[in-house]
């Protein structure tokens, strides 16, 4: 295997390639990671001091989400994790074992089963966001995330999978503690971060459980009564099954539309042009929000893949076992695949951007998000009268894989009908 550190020619540099995910995962660089992204692209395949690999070309990222060699399964591991007793979504599975319950929870989701649940949503989605912005009246400063990023996509997938409204702010600190199980900064001590954030898995998925099994034979529409009442032809989850799913969907579902929000209106503050241009051409909002999973996506990296068998990769073979990350926010601004990929664009044509992934494990819920997204950003752009950003960069949250900042404060002169 090749060691040499020679940038472009798809060698495994052993050299400061050895410990790129060390520097991409230190919070340090959270502000910032994009050049240690074009360091990696670079490289090509980054092997790193600790026997994992690393890649962030855009066709090689994409290559490998579609390639049945690789895996999602941290069992396939050659260092399996410790833990292995402890219920697992289909996010972290492979087929045929992920396409069974994928296709059991798609099934009260969208098509073909239910294909306008989440068009069917539009109003109640674009009502929620309209209340929230209602509330800022009278304030001359706001953050962004605490007064509306957060609690628009919360409310709306605990009303998708029918969790009562006086539950809702439980999962606030449930969903924080998971997050946070996602850091690995070096220093930090992953043993008591993994047993934190499982406390907290296992709770919510007990209330999660529970939840659904009390609409057994009651139903009433939402998508955990329909887990326990019209699991489909193939039969339903077991109780394990059906609980770490639902923790799934509503970490998920939230999570990544808080991110998507707020980086999206970093963004337009930080590019005063693309922000007018949006304002004055409404119809440009569902090519800006693809724009930003591409220039700022809310998931950076995927660090759960292993290779099944050995893999070659630009030059390079990545051996059985070994962990692998793909780095989708490298990959969306590969030279070698978006013209001027550093370039914020709101009228990007052929944005075929990895922020959802790709391949079977693709993103379940980002139908609902690109909705999400685009009604949030058209009220917020519409509505917030002279928004300015109040902290440059912002303090980010922790985790590298679902990057976004943790506060976005901001000054308006007001809130316009």
């Amino acid at each position: 295997m090749a060691t040499t550190d020679t940038p472009g020619t798809g060698s495994a540099g052993t050299g400061s390639a050895g410990t790129l995910y060390r520097r991409i995962t230190d919070y340090a660089n959270r502000a910032d990671p994009y050049p240690l992204y074009a360091e990696l692209r670079e490289h090509g395949v980054a092997r790193q001091d600790d026997g994992g690999y690393l890649v962030g070309t855009y066709h090689e990222v994409a290559a490998l989400l579609h390639d049945p060699r690789i895996s999602s399964d941290r069992r396939n591991r050659t260092v399996p994790d410790e833990v292995q007793s402890v219920p697992v979504a289909f996010i972290g599975r492979d087929d045929p074992e992920h396409e069974r319950l994928r296709n059991i929870a798609m099934r009260p989701f969208g098509p073909p089963h239910a294909p306008g649940r989440v068009d069917a949503m539009h109003d109640e989605i674009t009502a929620i966001a309209g209340e929230l912005i209602d509330g800022l009246r009278g304030r001359d400063r706001i953050d962004l995330v605490e007064d509306f990023a957060y609690p628009l996509p919360v409310t709306v997938i605990c009303r998708l999978l029918g969790v009562p409204r006086e539950d809702e702010p439980r999962f606030h600190a449930w969903s924080e503690t998971l997050i946070e199980g996602f850091d690995p900064t070096p220093g930090t001590d992953p043993a008591e971060r993994q047993r934190v954030a499982l406390q907290a898995r296992t709770e919510m998925g007990l209330y999660l459980g529970e939840l659904a099994e009390s609409r057994r034979g009651r139903p009433s529409g939402d998508m955990l009564s329909a887990f326990v009442n019209d699991p489909g032809p193939g039969g339903g989850f077991t109780t394990p099954e059906l609980m770490a799913t639902a923790v799934l969907l509503l970490i998920a579902g939230h999570e990544t539309t808080v991110n998507l929000v707020t980086n999206s209106v970093l963004t337009l503050l930080r590019h005063p042009e693309a922000l007018r241009l949006v304002r004055e051409r409404p119809e440009l909002m569902p090519g800006m929000v693809e724009e930003v999973l591409r220039y700022e996506p809310p998931v950076q990296l995927l660090p759960q893949r292993t290779a099944l068998t050995d893999v070659e990769v630009d030059g390079v073979t990545i051996p059985k076992g070994a962990p692998l990350v793909l780095v989708l926010a490298a990959g969306n601004r590969d030279p070698r695949r978006f013209r001027d990929p550093d370039r914020f664009d709101p009228t990007r044509q052929d944005n075929q951007h990895l922020g959802f992934g790709s391949g079977v494990h693709s993103c379940f819920g980002a139908p609902l998000a690109r909705v999400e997204g685009q009604i949030a950003l058209t009220a917020l752009v519409r509505r917030l009268d002279d928004p300015r950003l109040l902290q440059d960069p912002p303090v980010y949250r922790r985790s590298p894989i679902l990057r976004g900042p943790r506060h976005l404060p901001l000054a308006v002169s007001g809130i316009t009908d």
